[in-house]
């Protein structure tokens, strides 16, 4: 990443330019960052989150990280002292209805008296404790082999080869790679491919690409079977509109 440096944990919202972004820093509290309207991605030098509507990101503090927003995007920051989640890990949780208004109502502009804001923080904290974890992580390879395979894929997510036959493009075999995804991911080849075609396709969605498209160039073999992917994992359809 580039150079670095600290930021205020800040508890507010600020609108970010489809493309734009805040470059590599980190916190000394915890925070928790949310899209309200957009699509937003939280990367560390681990690997990266693409959060829709439906998702937070939790980022413990002392995390080197940068945002960058796809679609016109309102960011939402909760600075926190204490660790309510218990995690040290940066991690996407699952953002209800109630979940999302208590959010956006605490990080908007108020005149409430400070013990309105105590409680409203008091039960913003209850959702996120209840909040569960969802896995839209995709984590970035340490080995060069499977790096370089990992490059084909997100230079063509609708990369359609084996890893075999991705494997004698690298040098490598199926049964090396194979044991490098669940060293260095933590995940088959499968679970890696399809967590980066559906960062993809949240990205392609905010840029305003039809459902159809989207499908068709992120791999899918057809429209409703990228459907049943995308809402298994984010809770709504593509094409639905949640801002």
């Amino acid at each position: 990443m580039p150079e670095t440096r600290q930021r205020p944990a800040t508890t507010g919202h600020q609108p970010i330019q489809a493309g734009g972004g805040i470059e590599p820093h980190w916190h000394d509290r915890n925070q928790i960052v949310y899209a309200g309207r957009g699509v937003l991605s939280v990367t560390t030098d681990a690997g990266s989150w693409v959060a829709p509507a439906t998702r937070a990101i939790w980022i413990p503090a002392g995390t080197l990280h940068q945002h960058r927003a796809y679609g016109e995007t309102t960011l939402h920051t909760i600075g926190l002292e204490e660790n309510p989640l218990a995690l040290d890990q940066p991690s996407a949780l699952v953002v209800s209805p109630l979940l999302r208004e208590l959010i956006l109502t605490y990080t908007g502009p108020t005149d409430s008296h400070p013990d309105e804001s105590q409680r409203l923080r008091a039960v913003l904290l209850d959702q996120l404790r209840r909040s569960p974890q969802r896995p839209t992580y995709l984590p970035t390879p340490r080995d060069p082999r499977l790096a370089a395979v990992c490059d084909l894929l997100r230079d063509n997510p609708a990369e359609a080869r084996t890893l075999t036959e991705l494997g004698r493009e690298v040098g490598a075999s199926e049964r090396t790679l194979s044991r490098l995804c669940r060293t260095d991911l933590g995940m088959t080849f499968p679970q890696w491919r399809t967590q980066l075609r559906l960062h993809e396709a949240l990205r392609l969605l905010a840029g305003g690409e039809s459902v159809t498209r989207v499908a068709h160039r992120c791999g899918w073999a057809s429209t409703s079977a990228f459907i049943d992917t995308f809402k298994s994992a984010f809770g709504h359809t593509p094409g639905s509109r949640k801002a």
